[in-house]
Parts: structure tokens; C-alpha cells; sequence
């Protein structure tokens, strides 16, 4: 089955793929996005799309944003090395081994406070904010500054037939960094001020990230003696994430290497740097792993809408790839399993694919069309059970 499976890795990149990632230079029609990219699960980066923004001449001016947003109570997200939602050591003893999934500490503060905590972030990392609240924060704790970007991605709305579900700001440093994840949301991505750098792997690479469940775990800031305390949750609640860390520090090199082959050997990620004005479309489903560049106000600014993905035979056709194991010489097994049958997790990423899914898997849908999204190929794959 290893064989197979690393077939289909090089299969989607020569049928459909390629080996970068598609740039337009202005924005295409509807039916343009919709045939090329959206149903071939196709990433592309969008130039010229947001360019009547006001946001793109204010908001890398933070006296403008401080101002603007005086009043306004936002989420901040505090962690001691600026890795939030990731996979981190329970104790400072990392020889012992012991791994958890840790969220950041939140709290409500004023915006002006919450941006000198994200602009003031430790260059030694220990103390790194980030304003990355998602579930729609842009329309609620931003609603202020709304007006100085668009509600949603025309094209795009009109391509997916619908209104996004959700839309959220990022304000960050460099020391700020997105763990490999995927989102259940065709997802597009607007930088406002400095850059976003991506790594990008297709759902059909997901045993090449190493999914594993962790224990959730929690950090808590203590402002009296400016540390941090990581708890594991209580009752134990556990949450399938990507192991792989993309870019190991030169001692941890060759360790993570042994025990991540697929990953490392395999073939190599898209790589994608997006600049103030540009548009990423993500695919849904699609891992992704993001650092960031600050720019003339010290921060890199995004606001990406989320649009609601279909749950159809592409999902199923990704459930049953997950479910695949297959023999490894990895140190770490391939995790596999069903989203719809994972009850234990709870996070915002994974928790509530369930019970969604469930309630739309059935919907009809056209096959030829899906069997691209996923990035199959005609050709089936064969296997033996034992």
C-alpha cells in the first residue's frame, strides 16, 4: 500500500498540480475560478483584486488602527514562543518526550493595548501576542474598521453561491507561526500589510504529515510574574494534529528527519509568498503552514473569508484516505481514522466536522468534477486487505 499511496503524491503533481502555484494578474470571472481552481482543488494567487482597499493605505499606520479602534475590546492571544494551536512539549524537559496540543492563553483588552502587545513581542520569544480570535471576528470585535475592506470576494461569492460564513483579521510578528493544519472552508486569503509566507500540501499527502492525537492542553499568562503555565485539560480531551515541523532547529534536524521520511523525502511542498494587495485561494481541505514578514508598522496585517465547503464525495474520498495504513519505517506510525468518527476531539478544527458532516455527506453531487478536487486520478489504486 506504500507504493500506492506514494504514487498518488506524485500523480496529483504531474496530472493536475504542477509544480508551482498559479498566479493571475488581475481577477478572474466567476466561471473562470469556478472550472480552473475551485473544482480542481486548485491553489492560485489573485494580484489586483483588493487594490481599491482602503485598508491597504491605513492600516500599516498603527496610529490610525489604535485610533480607529479605541474603544473596541479585541481577543488577544498570548503563548512563550509565539506557536499557538501547535504541537509543543508539556514540560520544559523536552527529552522526556511527552507532547501535547497547546492553545494559546485569550484575553479582552483594548485594541490599543492588544497592538503594543503584538508590536512588543519578545525578540527572544517569550512573550509573543498575536490577534488571530477566527469565528468571524472581523464582523464583531473589528466591525469598527469593516468598512475599509470589502464583506466578502465577489467573484468568489458568486462562483461558490454563497455569502462567506465567516471572515477574520490577523495582526502579527514575525514570531508568530501557523502549525500544518487544514480548515473545512474554501478559504481566501487577503494580505493588508506585509507578507505571508505558505507551505502548502494537497489532502492527498495527509499521511505525510503524521496526524496524531494529543492531549489538549492550555497556557495561562501570569502578569505578576510575567510566565506562563501549560495545563493539559481536564477531563483529558484529545485533538488530531500534524506532527511535522517544516523547518527544525539545526540541532533537531536529522532526528526529525528519521522519524518524519514521508514528509522530508517526499516530494516537495508548495511554497507561496503572498504581498500586501495579493489574494491566496486555499482549497478546503488543503494543509497549510504559515510565517509571516512584518511591514512598515512593524506587523503583518490579513483578512481572510471563509466559505462554507461542500461535504460531498470529495469529503468521502479524502474520509477514506485518511482511514488507509499502511507500513512505515518511520519512528512514528501513521494515525488513521474516520473525521466522522473522531468523538473525542472538540477544537474549533476538528470537533464539529462530525455532527456537519453528517448532516450533508449525502448531498448529490457530479463526479468527474469531485474526483478532480480531490486531485485523483482516473486510475484506481490497488490494494490487498489483511
Amino acid at each position: 500500500m506504500e507504493k500506492e499511496i506514494e504514487n498518488l503524491w506524485r500523480e496529483v503533481r504531474e496530472l493536475s498540480l504542477g509544480s508551482e502555484i498559479d498566479r493571475l494578474h488581475s481577477p478572474p470571472s466567476p466561471l473562470h475560478f469556478l472550472r480552473d481552481y475551485v473544482s480542481q482543488s486548485k491553489p492560485c494567487v489573485i494580484s489586483n483584486a483588493i487594490s481599491h482597499w482602503p485598508a491597504l493605505k491605513l492600516w500599516s499606520d498603527p496610529a490610525y488602527l489604535a485610533g480607529a479602534l479605541s474603544n473596541d475590546l479585541v481577543s488577544l492571544h498570548l503563548t512563550p514562543n509565539g506557536c499557538a494551536d501547535a504541537v509543543t512539549p508539556v514540560s520544559d524537559d523536552t527529552s522526556a518526550g511527552d507532547l501535547c496540543f497547546a492553545s494559546a492563553h485569550v484575553e479582552k483588552v483594548p485594541f490599543p493595548e492588544a497592538l503594543q502587545a503584538v508590536r512588543s513581542s519578545s525578540s527572544k520569544g517569550e512573550n509573543v501576542g498575536y490577534l488571530q480570535q477566527q469565528n468571524d471576528c472581523f464582523r464583531t470585535e473589528y466591525s469598527t474598521v469593516a468598512s475599509d475592506c470589502d464583506g466578502d470576494i465577489a467573484w468568489a461569492t458568486e462562483a461558490l453561491g454563497c455569502s462567506p460564513e465567516a471572515v477574520n483579521l490577523w495582526i502579527g510578528t514575525d514570531l508568530s507561526v501557523t502549525s500544518f493544519h487544514k480548515d473545512h472552508y474554501e478559504n481566501l486569503y487577503a494580505v493588508v500589510s506585509g507578507e505571508k509566507h505558505f507551505l502548502l500540501l494537497p489532502p492527498t499527502d495527509v499521511h505525510r504529515l503524521y496526524v496524531q492525537r494529543y492531549p489538549a492542553a492550555n497556557y495561562s499568562y501570569h502578569r505578576d510574574t510575567e510566565t506562563f503555565k501549560l495545563e493539559i485539560e481536564q477531563p483529558v480531551r484529545h485533538v488530531p494534529w500534524c506532527s511535522v515541523d517544516p523547518y527544525p532547529s539545526p540541532e533537531r534536524e536529522a532526528s526529525e528527519r528519521l522519524k518524519y521520511p514521508f514528509f522530508f523525502d517526499g516530494p516537495e511542498p508548495f511554497h507561496c509568498t503572498l504581498k500586501a494587495g495579493e489574494i491566496l485561494y486555499l482549497p478546503s481541505m488543503w494543509f497549510h503552514h504559515v510565517s509571516q514578514t512584518p511591514g512598515e508598522g512593524g506587523y503583518t496585517i490579513a483578512v481572510n473569508y471563509w466559505y462554507d465547503m461542500q461535504f460531498d464525495i470529495k469529503y468521502a474520498y479524502f474520509n477514506f484516505l485518511q482511514s488507509v495504513s499502511y507500513e512505515s519505517s518511520s519512528l512514528s506510525p501513521i494515525l488513521s481514522w474516520r473525521e466522522d468518527e473522531d468523538s473525542e476531539s472538540g477544537d474549533g478544527e476538528e470537533g464539529w466536522v462530525g455532527e456537519r458532516c453528517r448532516k450533508v455527506l449525502a448531498a448529490p453531487t457530479l463526479w468527474p468534477p469531485v474526483i478532480c478536487r480531490m486531485g485523483f486520478t482516473s486510475r484506481p489504486l490497488s490494494f490487498s486487505i489483511r
